[in-house]
């Protein structure tokens, strides 16, 4: 088969791989679509990071060059044994590997698991034509719901988790800043919600497709805007604000326009050391929290729900390439910061 697969910093060669067997656990299957985000592109330009090129990583034993692709969706073609799923059925894949035996699997918190890990990240993954994953992690697509949009399954289910952990109020008044993809992801998830939802982004067409996603008011600010001009377009402060860039700067940025009582969650990643005013969040009792992944029980069931009733393709700017484009397509606008919506990834062809 043809596979994506990350030999080292900008070095992602599209070549002939072995195809995948099908362990008793498993299913391999045949993906339809892989979708890309920042953690692929970040990997590429940067990494590696997680990726385990040169130290094995502990929980998948993977050490070497690798497959990347963690957001797939495909069809069935072997299943091991004692596995419910059908030949010929579609699923949507989690991508983190849980023990199920851990005190953070056991109270339900698989994404924190002592030995997690992630396919197309510390294992192979589904930017190849063919992947082997465990059954357990795999979730039948409902009947009726498009490749393009089931495709989207396994970030809106981090958006879905993100909004769980904030532990949002019916009339809350919620701040988006940053509404990338992970940020449109945590506004489609808001959906239902009866307070205001206020989107901010240094990208115009990023806030108006908040605006389709369910936003109720944007603003398009300076990416050097200071804390006192943010705090100016939501007076009084929010009871959720969600950061999603993770820019270096955001996070105190955030803090500033949470209202005092309410609530921080930090969702965007920067490795980076930075300075916080932490006397101004102990005094104004502000509570952190931070969201990592997804739980794929009950996160991945819920965003195909959310999908079948939605058709967020159709709302979010929504490419496919063939694998053969995914460096120059792909990956490369990524880390520019030049890609505009969701790039899907087709295998099948190439």
């Amino acid at each position: 088969m043809k596979a994506g697969v990350l030999h080292g910093q900008r070095d992602l060669r599209i070549e002939d791989r072995p195809d995948p067997a099908c362990g008793p656990g498993d299913l391999v299957i045949e993906v339809a679509y892989n979708g890309l985000c920042g953690t692929d592109a970040t990997e590429y330009a940067k990494g590696p990071m997680m990726v385990p090129l040169s130290k094995m990583h502990p929980g998948s034993g993977h050490l070497g060059p690798t497959t990347l692709g963690h957001e797939f969706i495909g069809t069935v073609v072997a299943a091991g044994d004692s596995v419910a799923h059908r030949i010929g059925e579609r699923v949507a894949c989690g991508a983190g590997v849980s023990c199920m035996t851990c005190a953070w699997c056991l109270v339900g918190r698989t994404n924190l698991c002592e030995r997690y890990f992630t396919l197309g990240l510390s294992t192979h993954g589904g930017l190849a034509q063919y992947v082997a994953a465990p059954a357990a992690i795999c979730v039948p697509i409902p009947d009726g719901l498009a490749d393009e949009d089931a495709a989207l399954a396994q970030p809106l289910a981090v958006g879905i988790h993100s909004v769980k952990r904030a532990h949002v109020g019916e009339q809350d008044t919620v701040v988006l800043l940053g509404v990338g993809a992970i940020g449109s992801f945590i506004c489609a998830s808001l959906q239902g919600h009866r307070g205001p939802i206020i989107a901010m982004d240094v990208d115009p067409e990023r806030l108006a497709v908040a605006t389709t996603l369910g936003a109720t008011s944007v603003h398009c600010i300076d990416p050097q805007a200071g804390s006192d001009e943010l705090r100016e377009l939501v007076p009084g402060g929010a009871q959720v604000v969600f950061e999603t860039s993770g820019v270096l700067g955001a996070a105190q940025r955030a803090l500033d326009v949470t209202a005092r009582g309410a609530t921080t969650v930090f969702v965007g990643l920067n490795k980076s050391a930075q300075p916080l005013n932490l006397a101004d969040v102990v005094l104004r009792e502000i509570t952190v929290r931070t969201t990592v992944a997804h739980v794929c029980g009950s996160d991945i069931p819920a965003a195909l729900s959310l999908l079948a009733s939605a058709e967020m393709s159709r709302v979010l700017p929504t490419r496919v390439i063939s694998l053969d484009e995914v460096v120059t397509a792909g990956l490369e606008p990524l880390a520019a910061g030049q890609a505009r919506g969701k790039i899907l990834v087709d295998p099948r062809d190439g």
